[in-house]
């Protein structure tokens, strides 16, 4: 708790110890930054709780197909330890052969939800590969916290995700970045208007000025943004006090930091 706030970090990267540290290095190498946590869960827990944030959204994802069930397995379980602070979501690829038997298999682990990471798993988000991916998670009310946005590729930017969000209109997608990594004001001009898309704010203030980070968000709407670090990228107390830097008032910062986590992961 903070200031009377409970905390959900929404956007949390967590893998099994014995490939952390090889993990969390191939993310800090694709973004030439580096991570501050370990990426065990034990290390976010750690951190998250020092800095006053209560739950925890976490998730990783597939670069091969092949890696989808065990990933799966991975996040389920360590939810299972942790009911009280985690909640997990699935991954998926769209080269799987299975994709049906994918979501059948996150709903039944208990996944609230689906990550995907266009840039690094390298697909166009409008791909037709990626459709049934869509048409499923629409139909099993499953949202999907996607990367949004980056200026050094052209797999996840508005031209593609505009498309997706205009045919699938009942689907629920959280752009990750306040919409647009590296494409923030763009991002914000084309999607503020659309219903079923919410977004995080994690890896966003360490580029943004804070006037910049409020504009953005009361452009989206505070009941569309979610509180994010991008753990093991950013320190939880840093990107807390960043955003309590920014002067919102009482209800943006219950929405952005609990309410709609709440309510799009269903949680109680």
């Amino acid at each position: 708790m903070i200031n009377g706030n409970y905390v959900i970090d929404a956007h949390c990267h967590i893998y099994p110890e014995k490939i952390a540290a090889k993990a969390v290095a191939g993310t800090d190498n694709f973004y030439s930054e580096h991570s501050v946590g370990t990426g065990t869960v034990d290390n976010l827990i750690e951190m998250g709780e020092s800095a006053g944030v209560d739950h925890f959204i976490v998730q990783s994802v597939a670069t091969t197909p092949h890696q989808v069930a065990s990933i799966n397995n991975f996040i389920a379980a360590e939810v299972a330890k942790n009911p009280k602070k985690l909640t997990g979501l699935g991954t998926l690829h769209p080269d799987s052969e299975d994709i049906k038997g994918d979501i059948a298999h996150i709903l039944e682990l208990g996944l609230k939800g689906v990550k995907l990471h266009p840039d690094i798993q390298a697909f166009k988000i409008d791909d037709y590969r990626c459709l049934k991916i869509y048409e499923l998670c629409e139909e099993n009310n499953l949202p999907i916290l996607m990367h949004t946005g980056d200026n050094r590729y052209d797999y996840s930017n508005p031209n593609r995700l505009l498309p997706v969000l205009d045919i699938y209109k009942n689907l629920t997608v959280i752009g990750a970045h306040l919409g647009g990594w590296s494409i923030w004001k763009e991002a914000v001009k084309v999607y503020r208007a659309i219903p079923n898309f919410y977004v995080d704010c994690c890896s966003s203030f360490h580029y943004l000025k804070p006037q910049e980070a409020k504009e953005i968000i009361r452009a989206y709407g505070a009941d569309k943004v979610l509180f994010g670090t991008d753990y093991p990228m950013w320190s939880h107390k840093s990107e807390l006090e960043y955003f309590f830097s920014l002067g919102l008032d009482c209800e943006e910062i219950s929405s952005i930091l609990n309410i709609n986590a709440k309510k799009l992961f269903d949680l109680e």
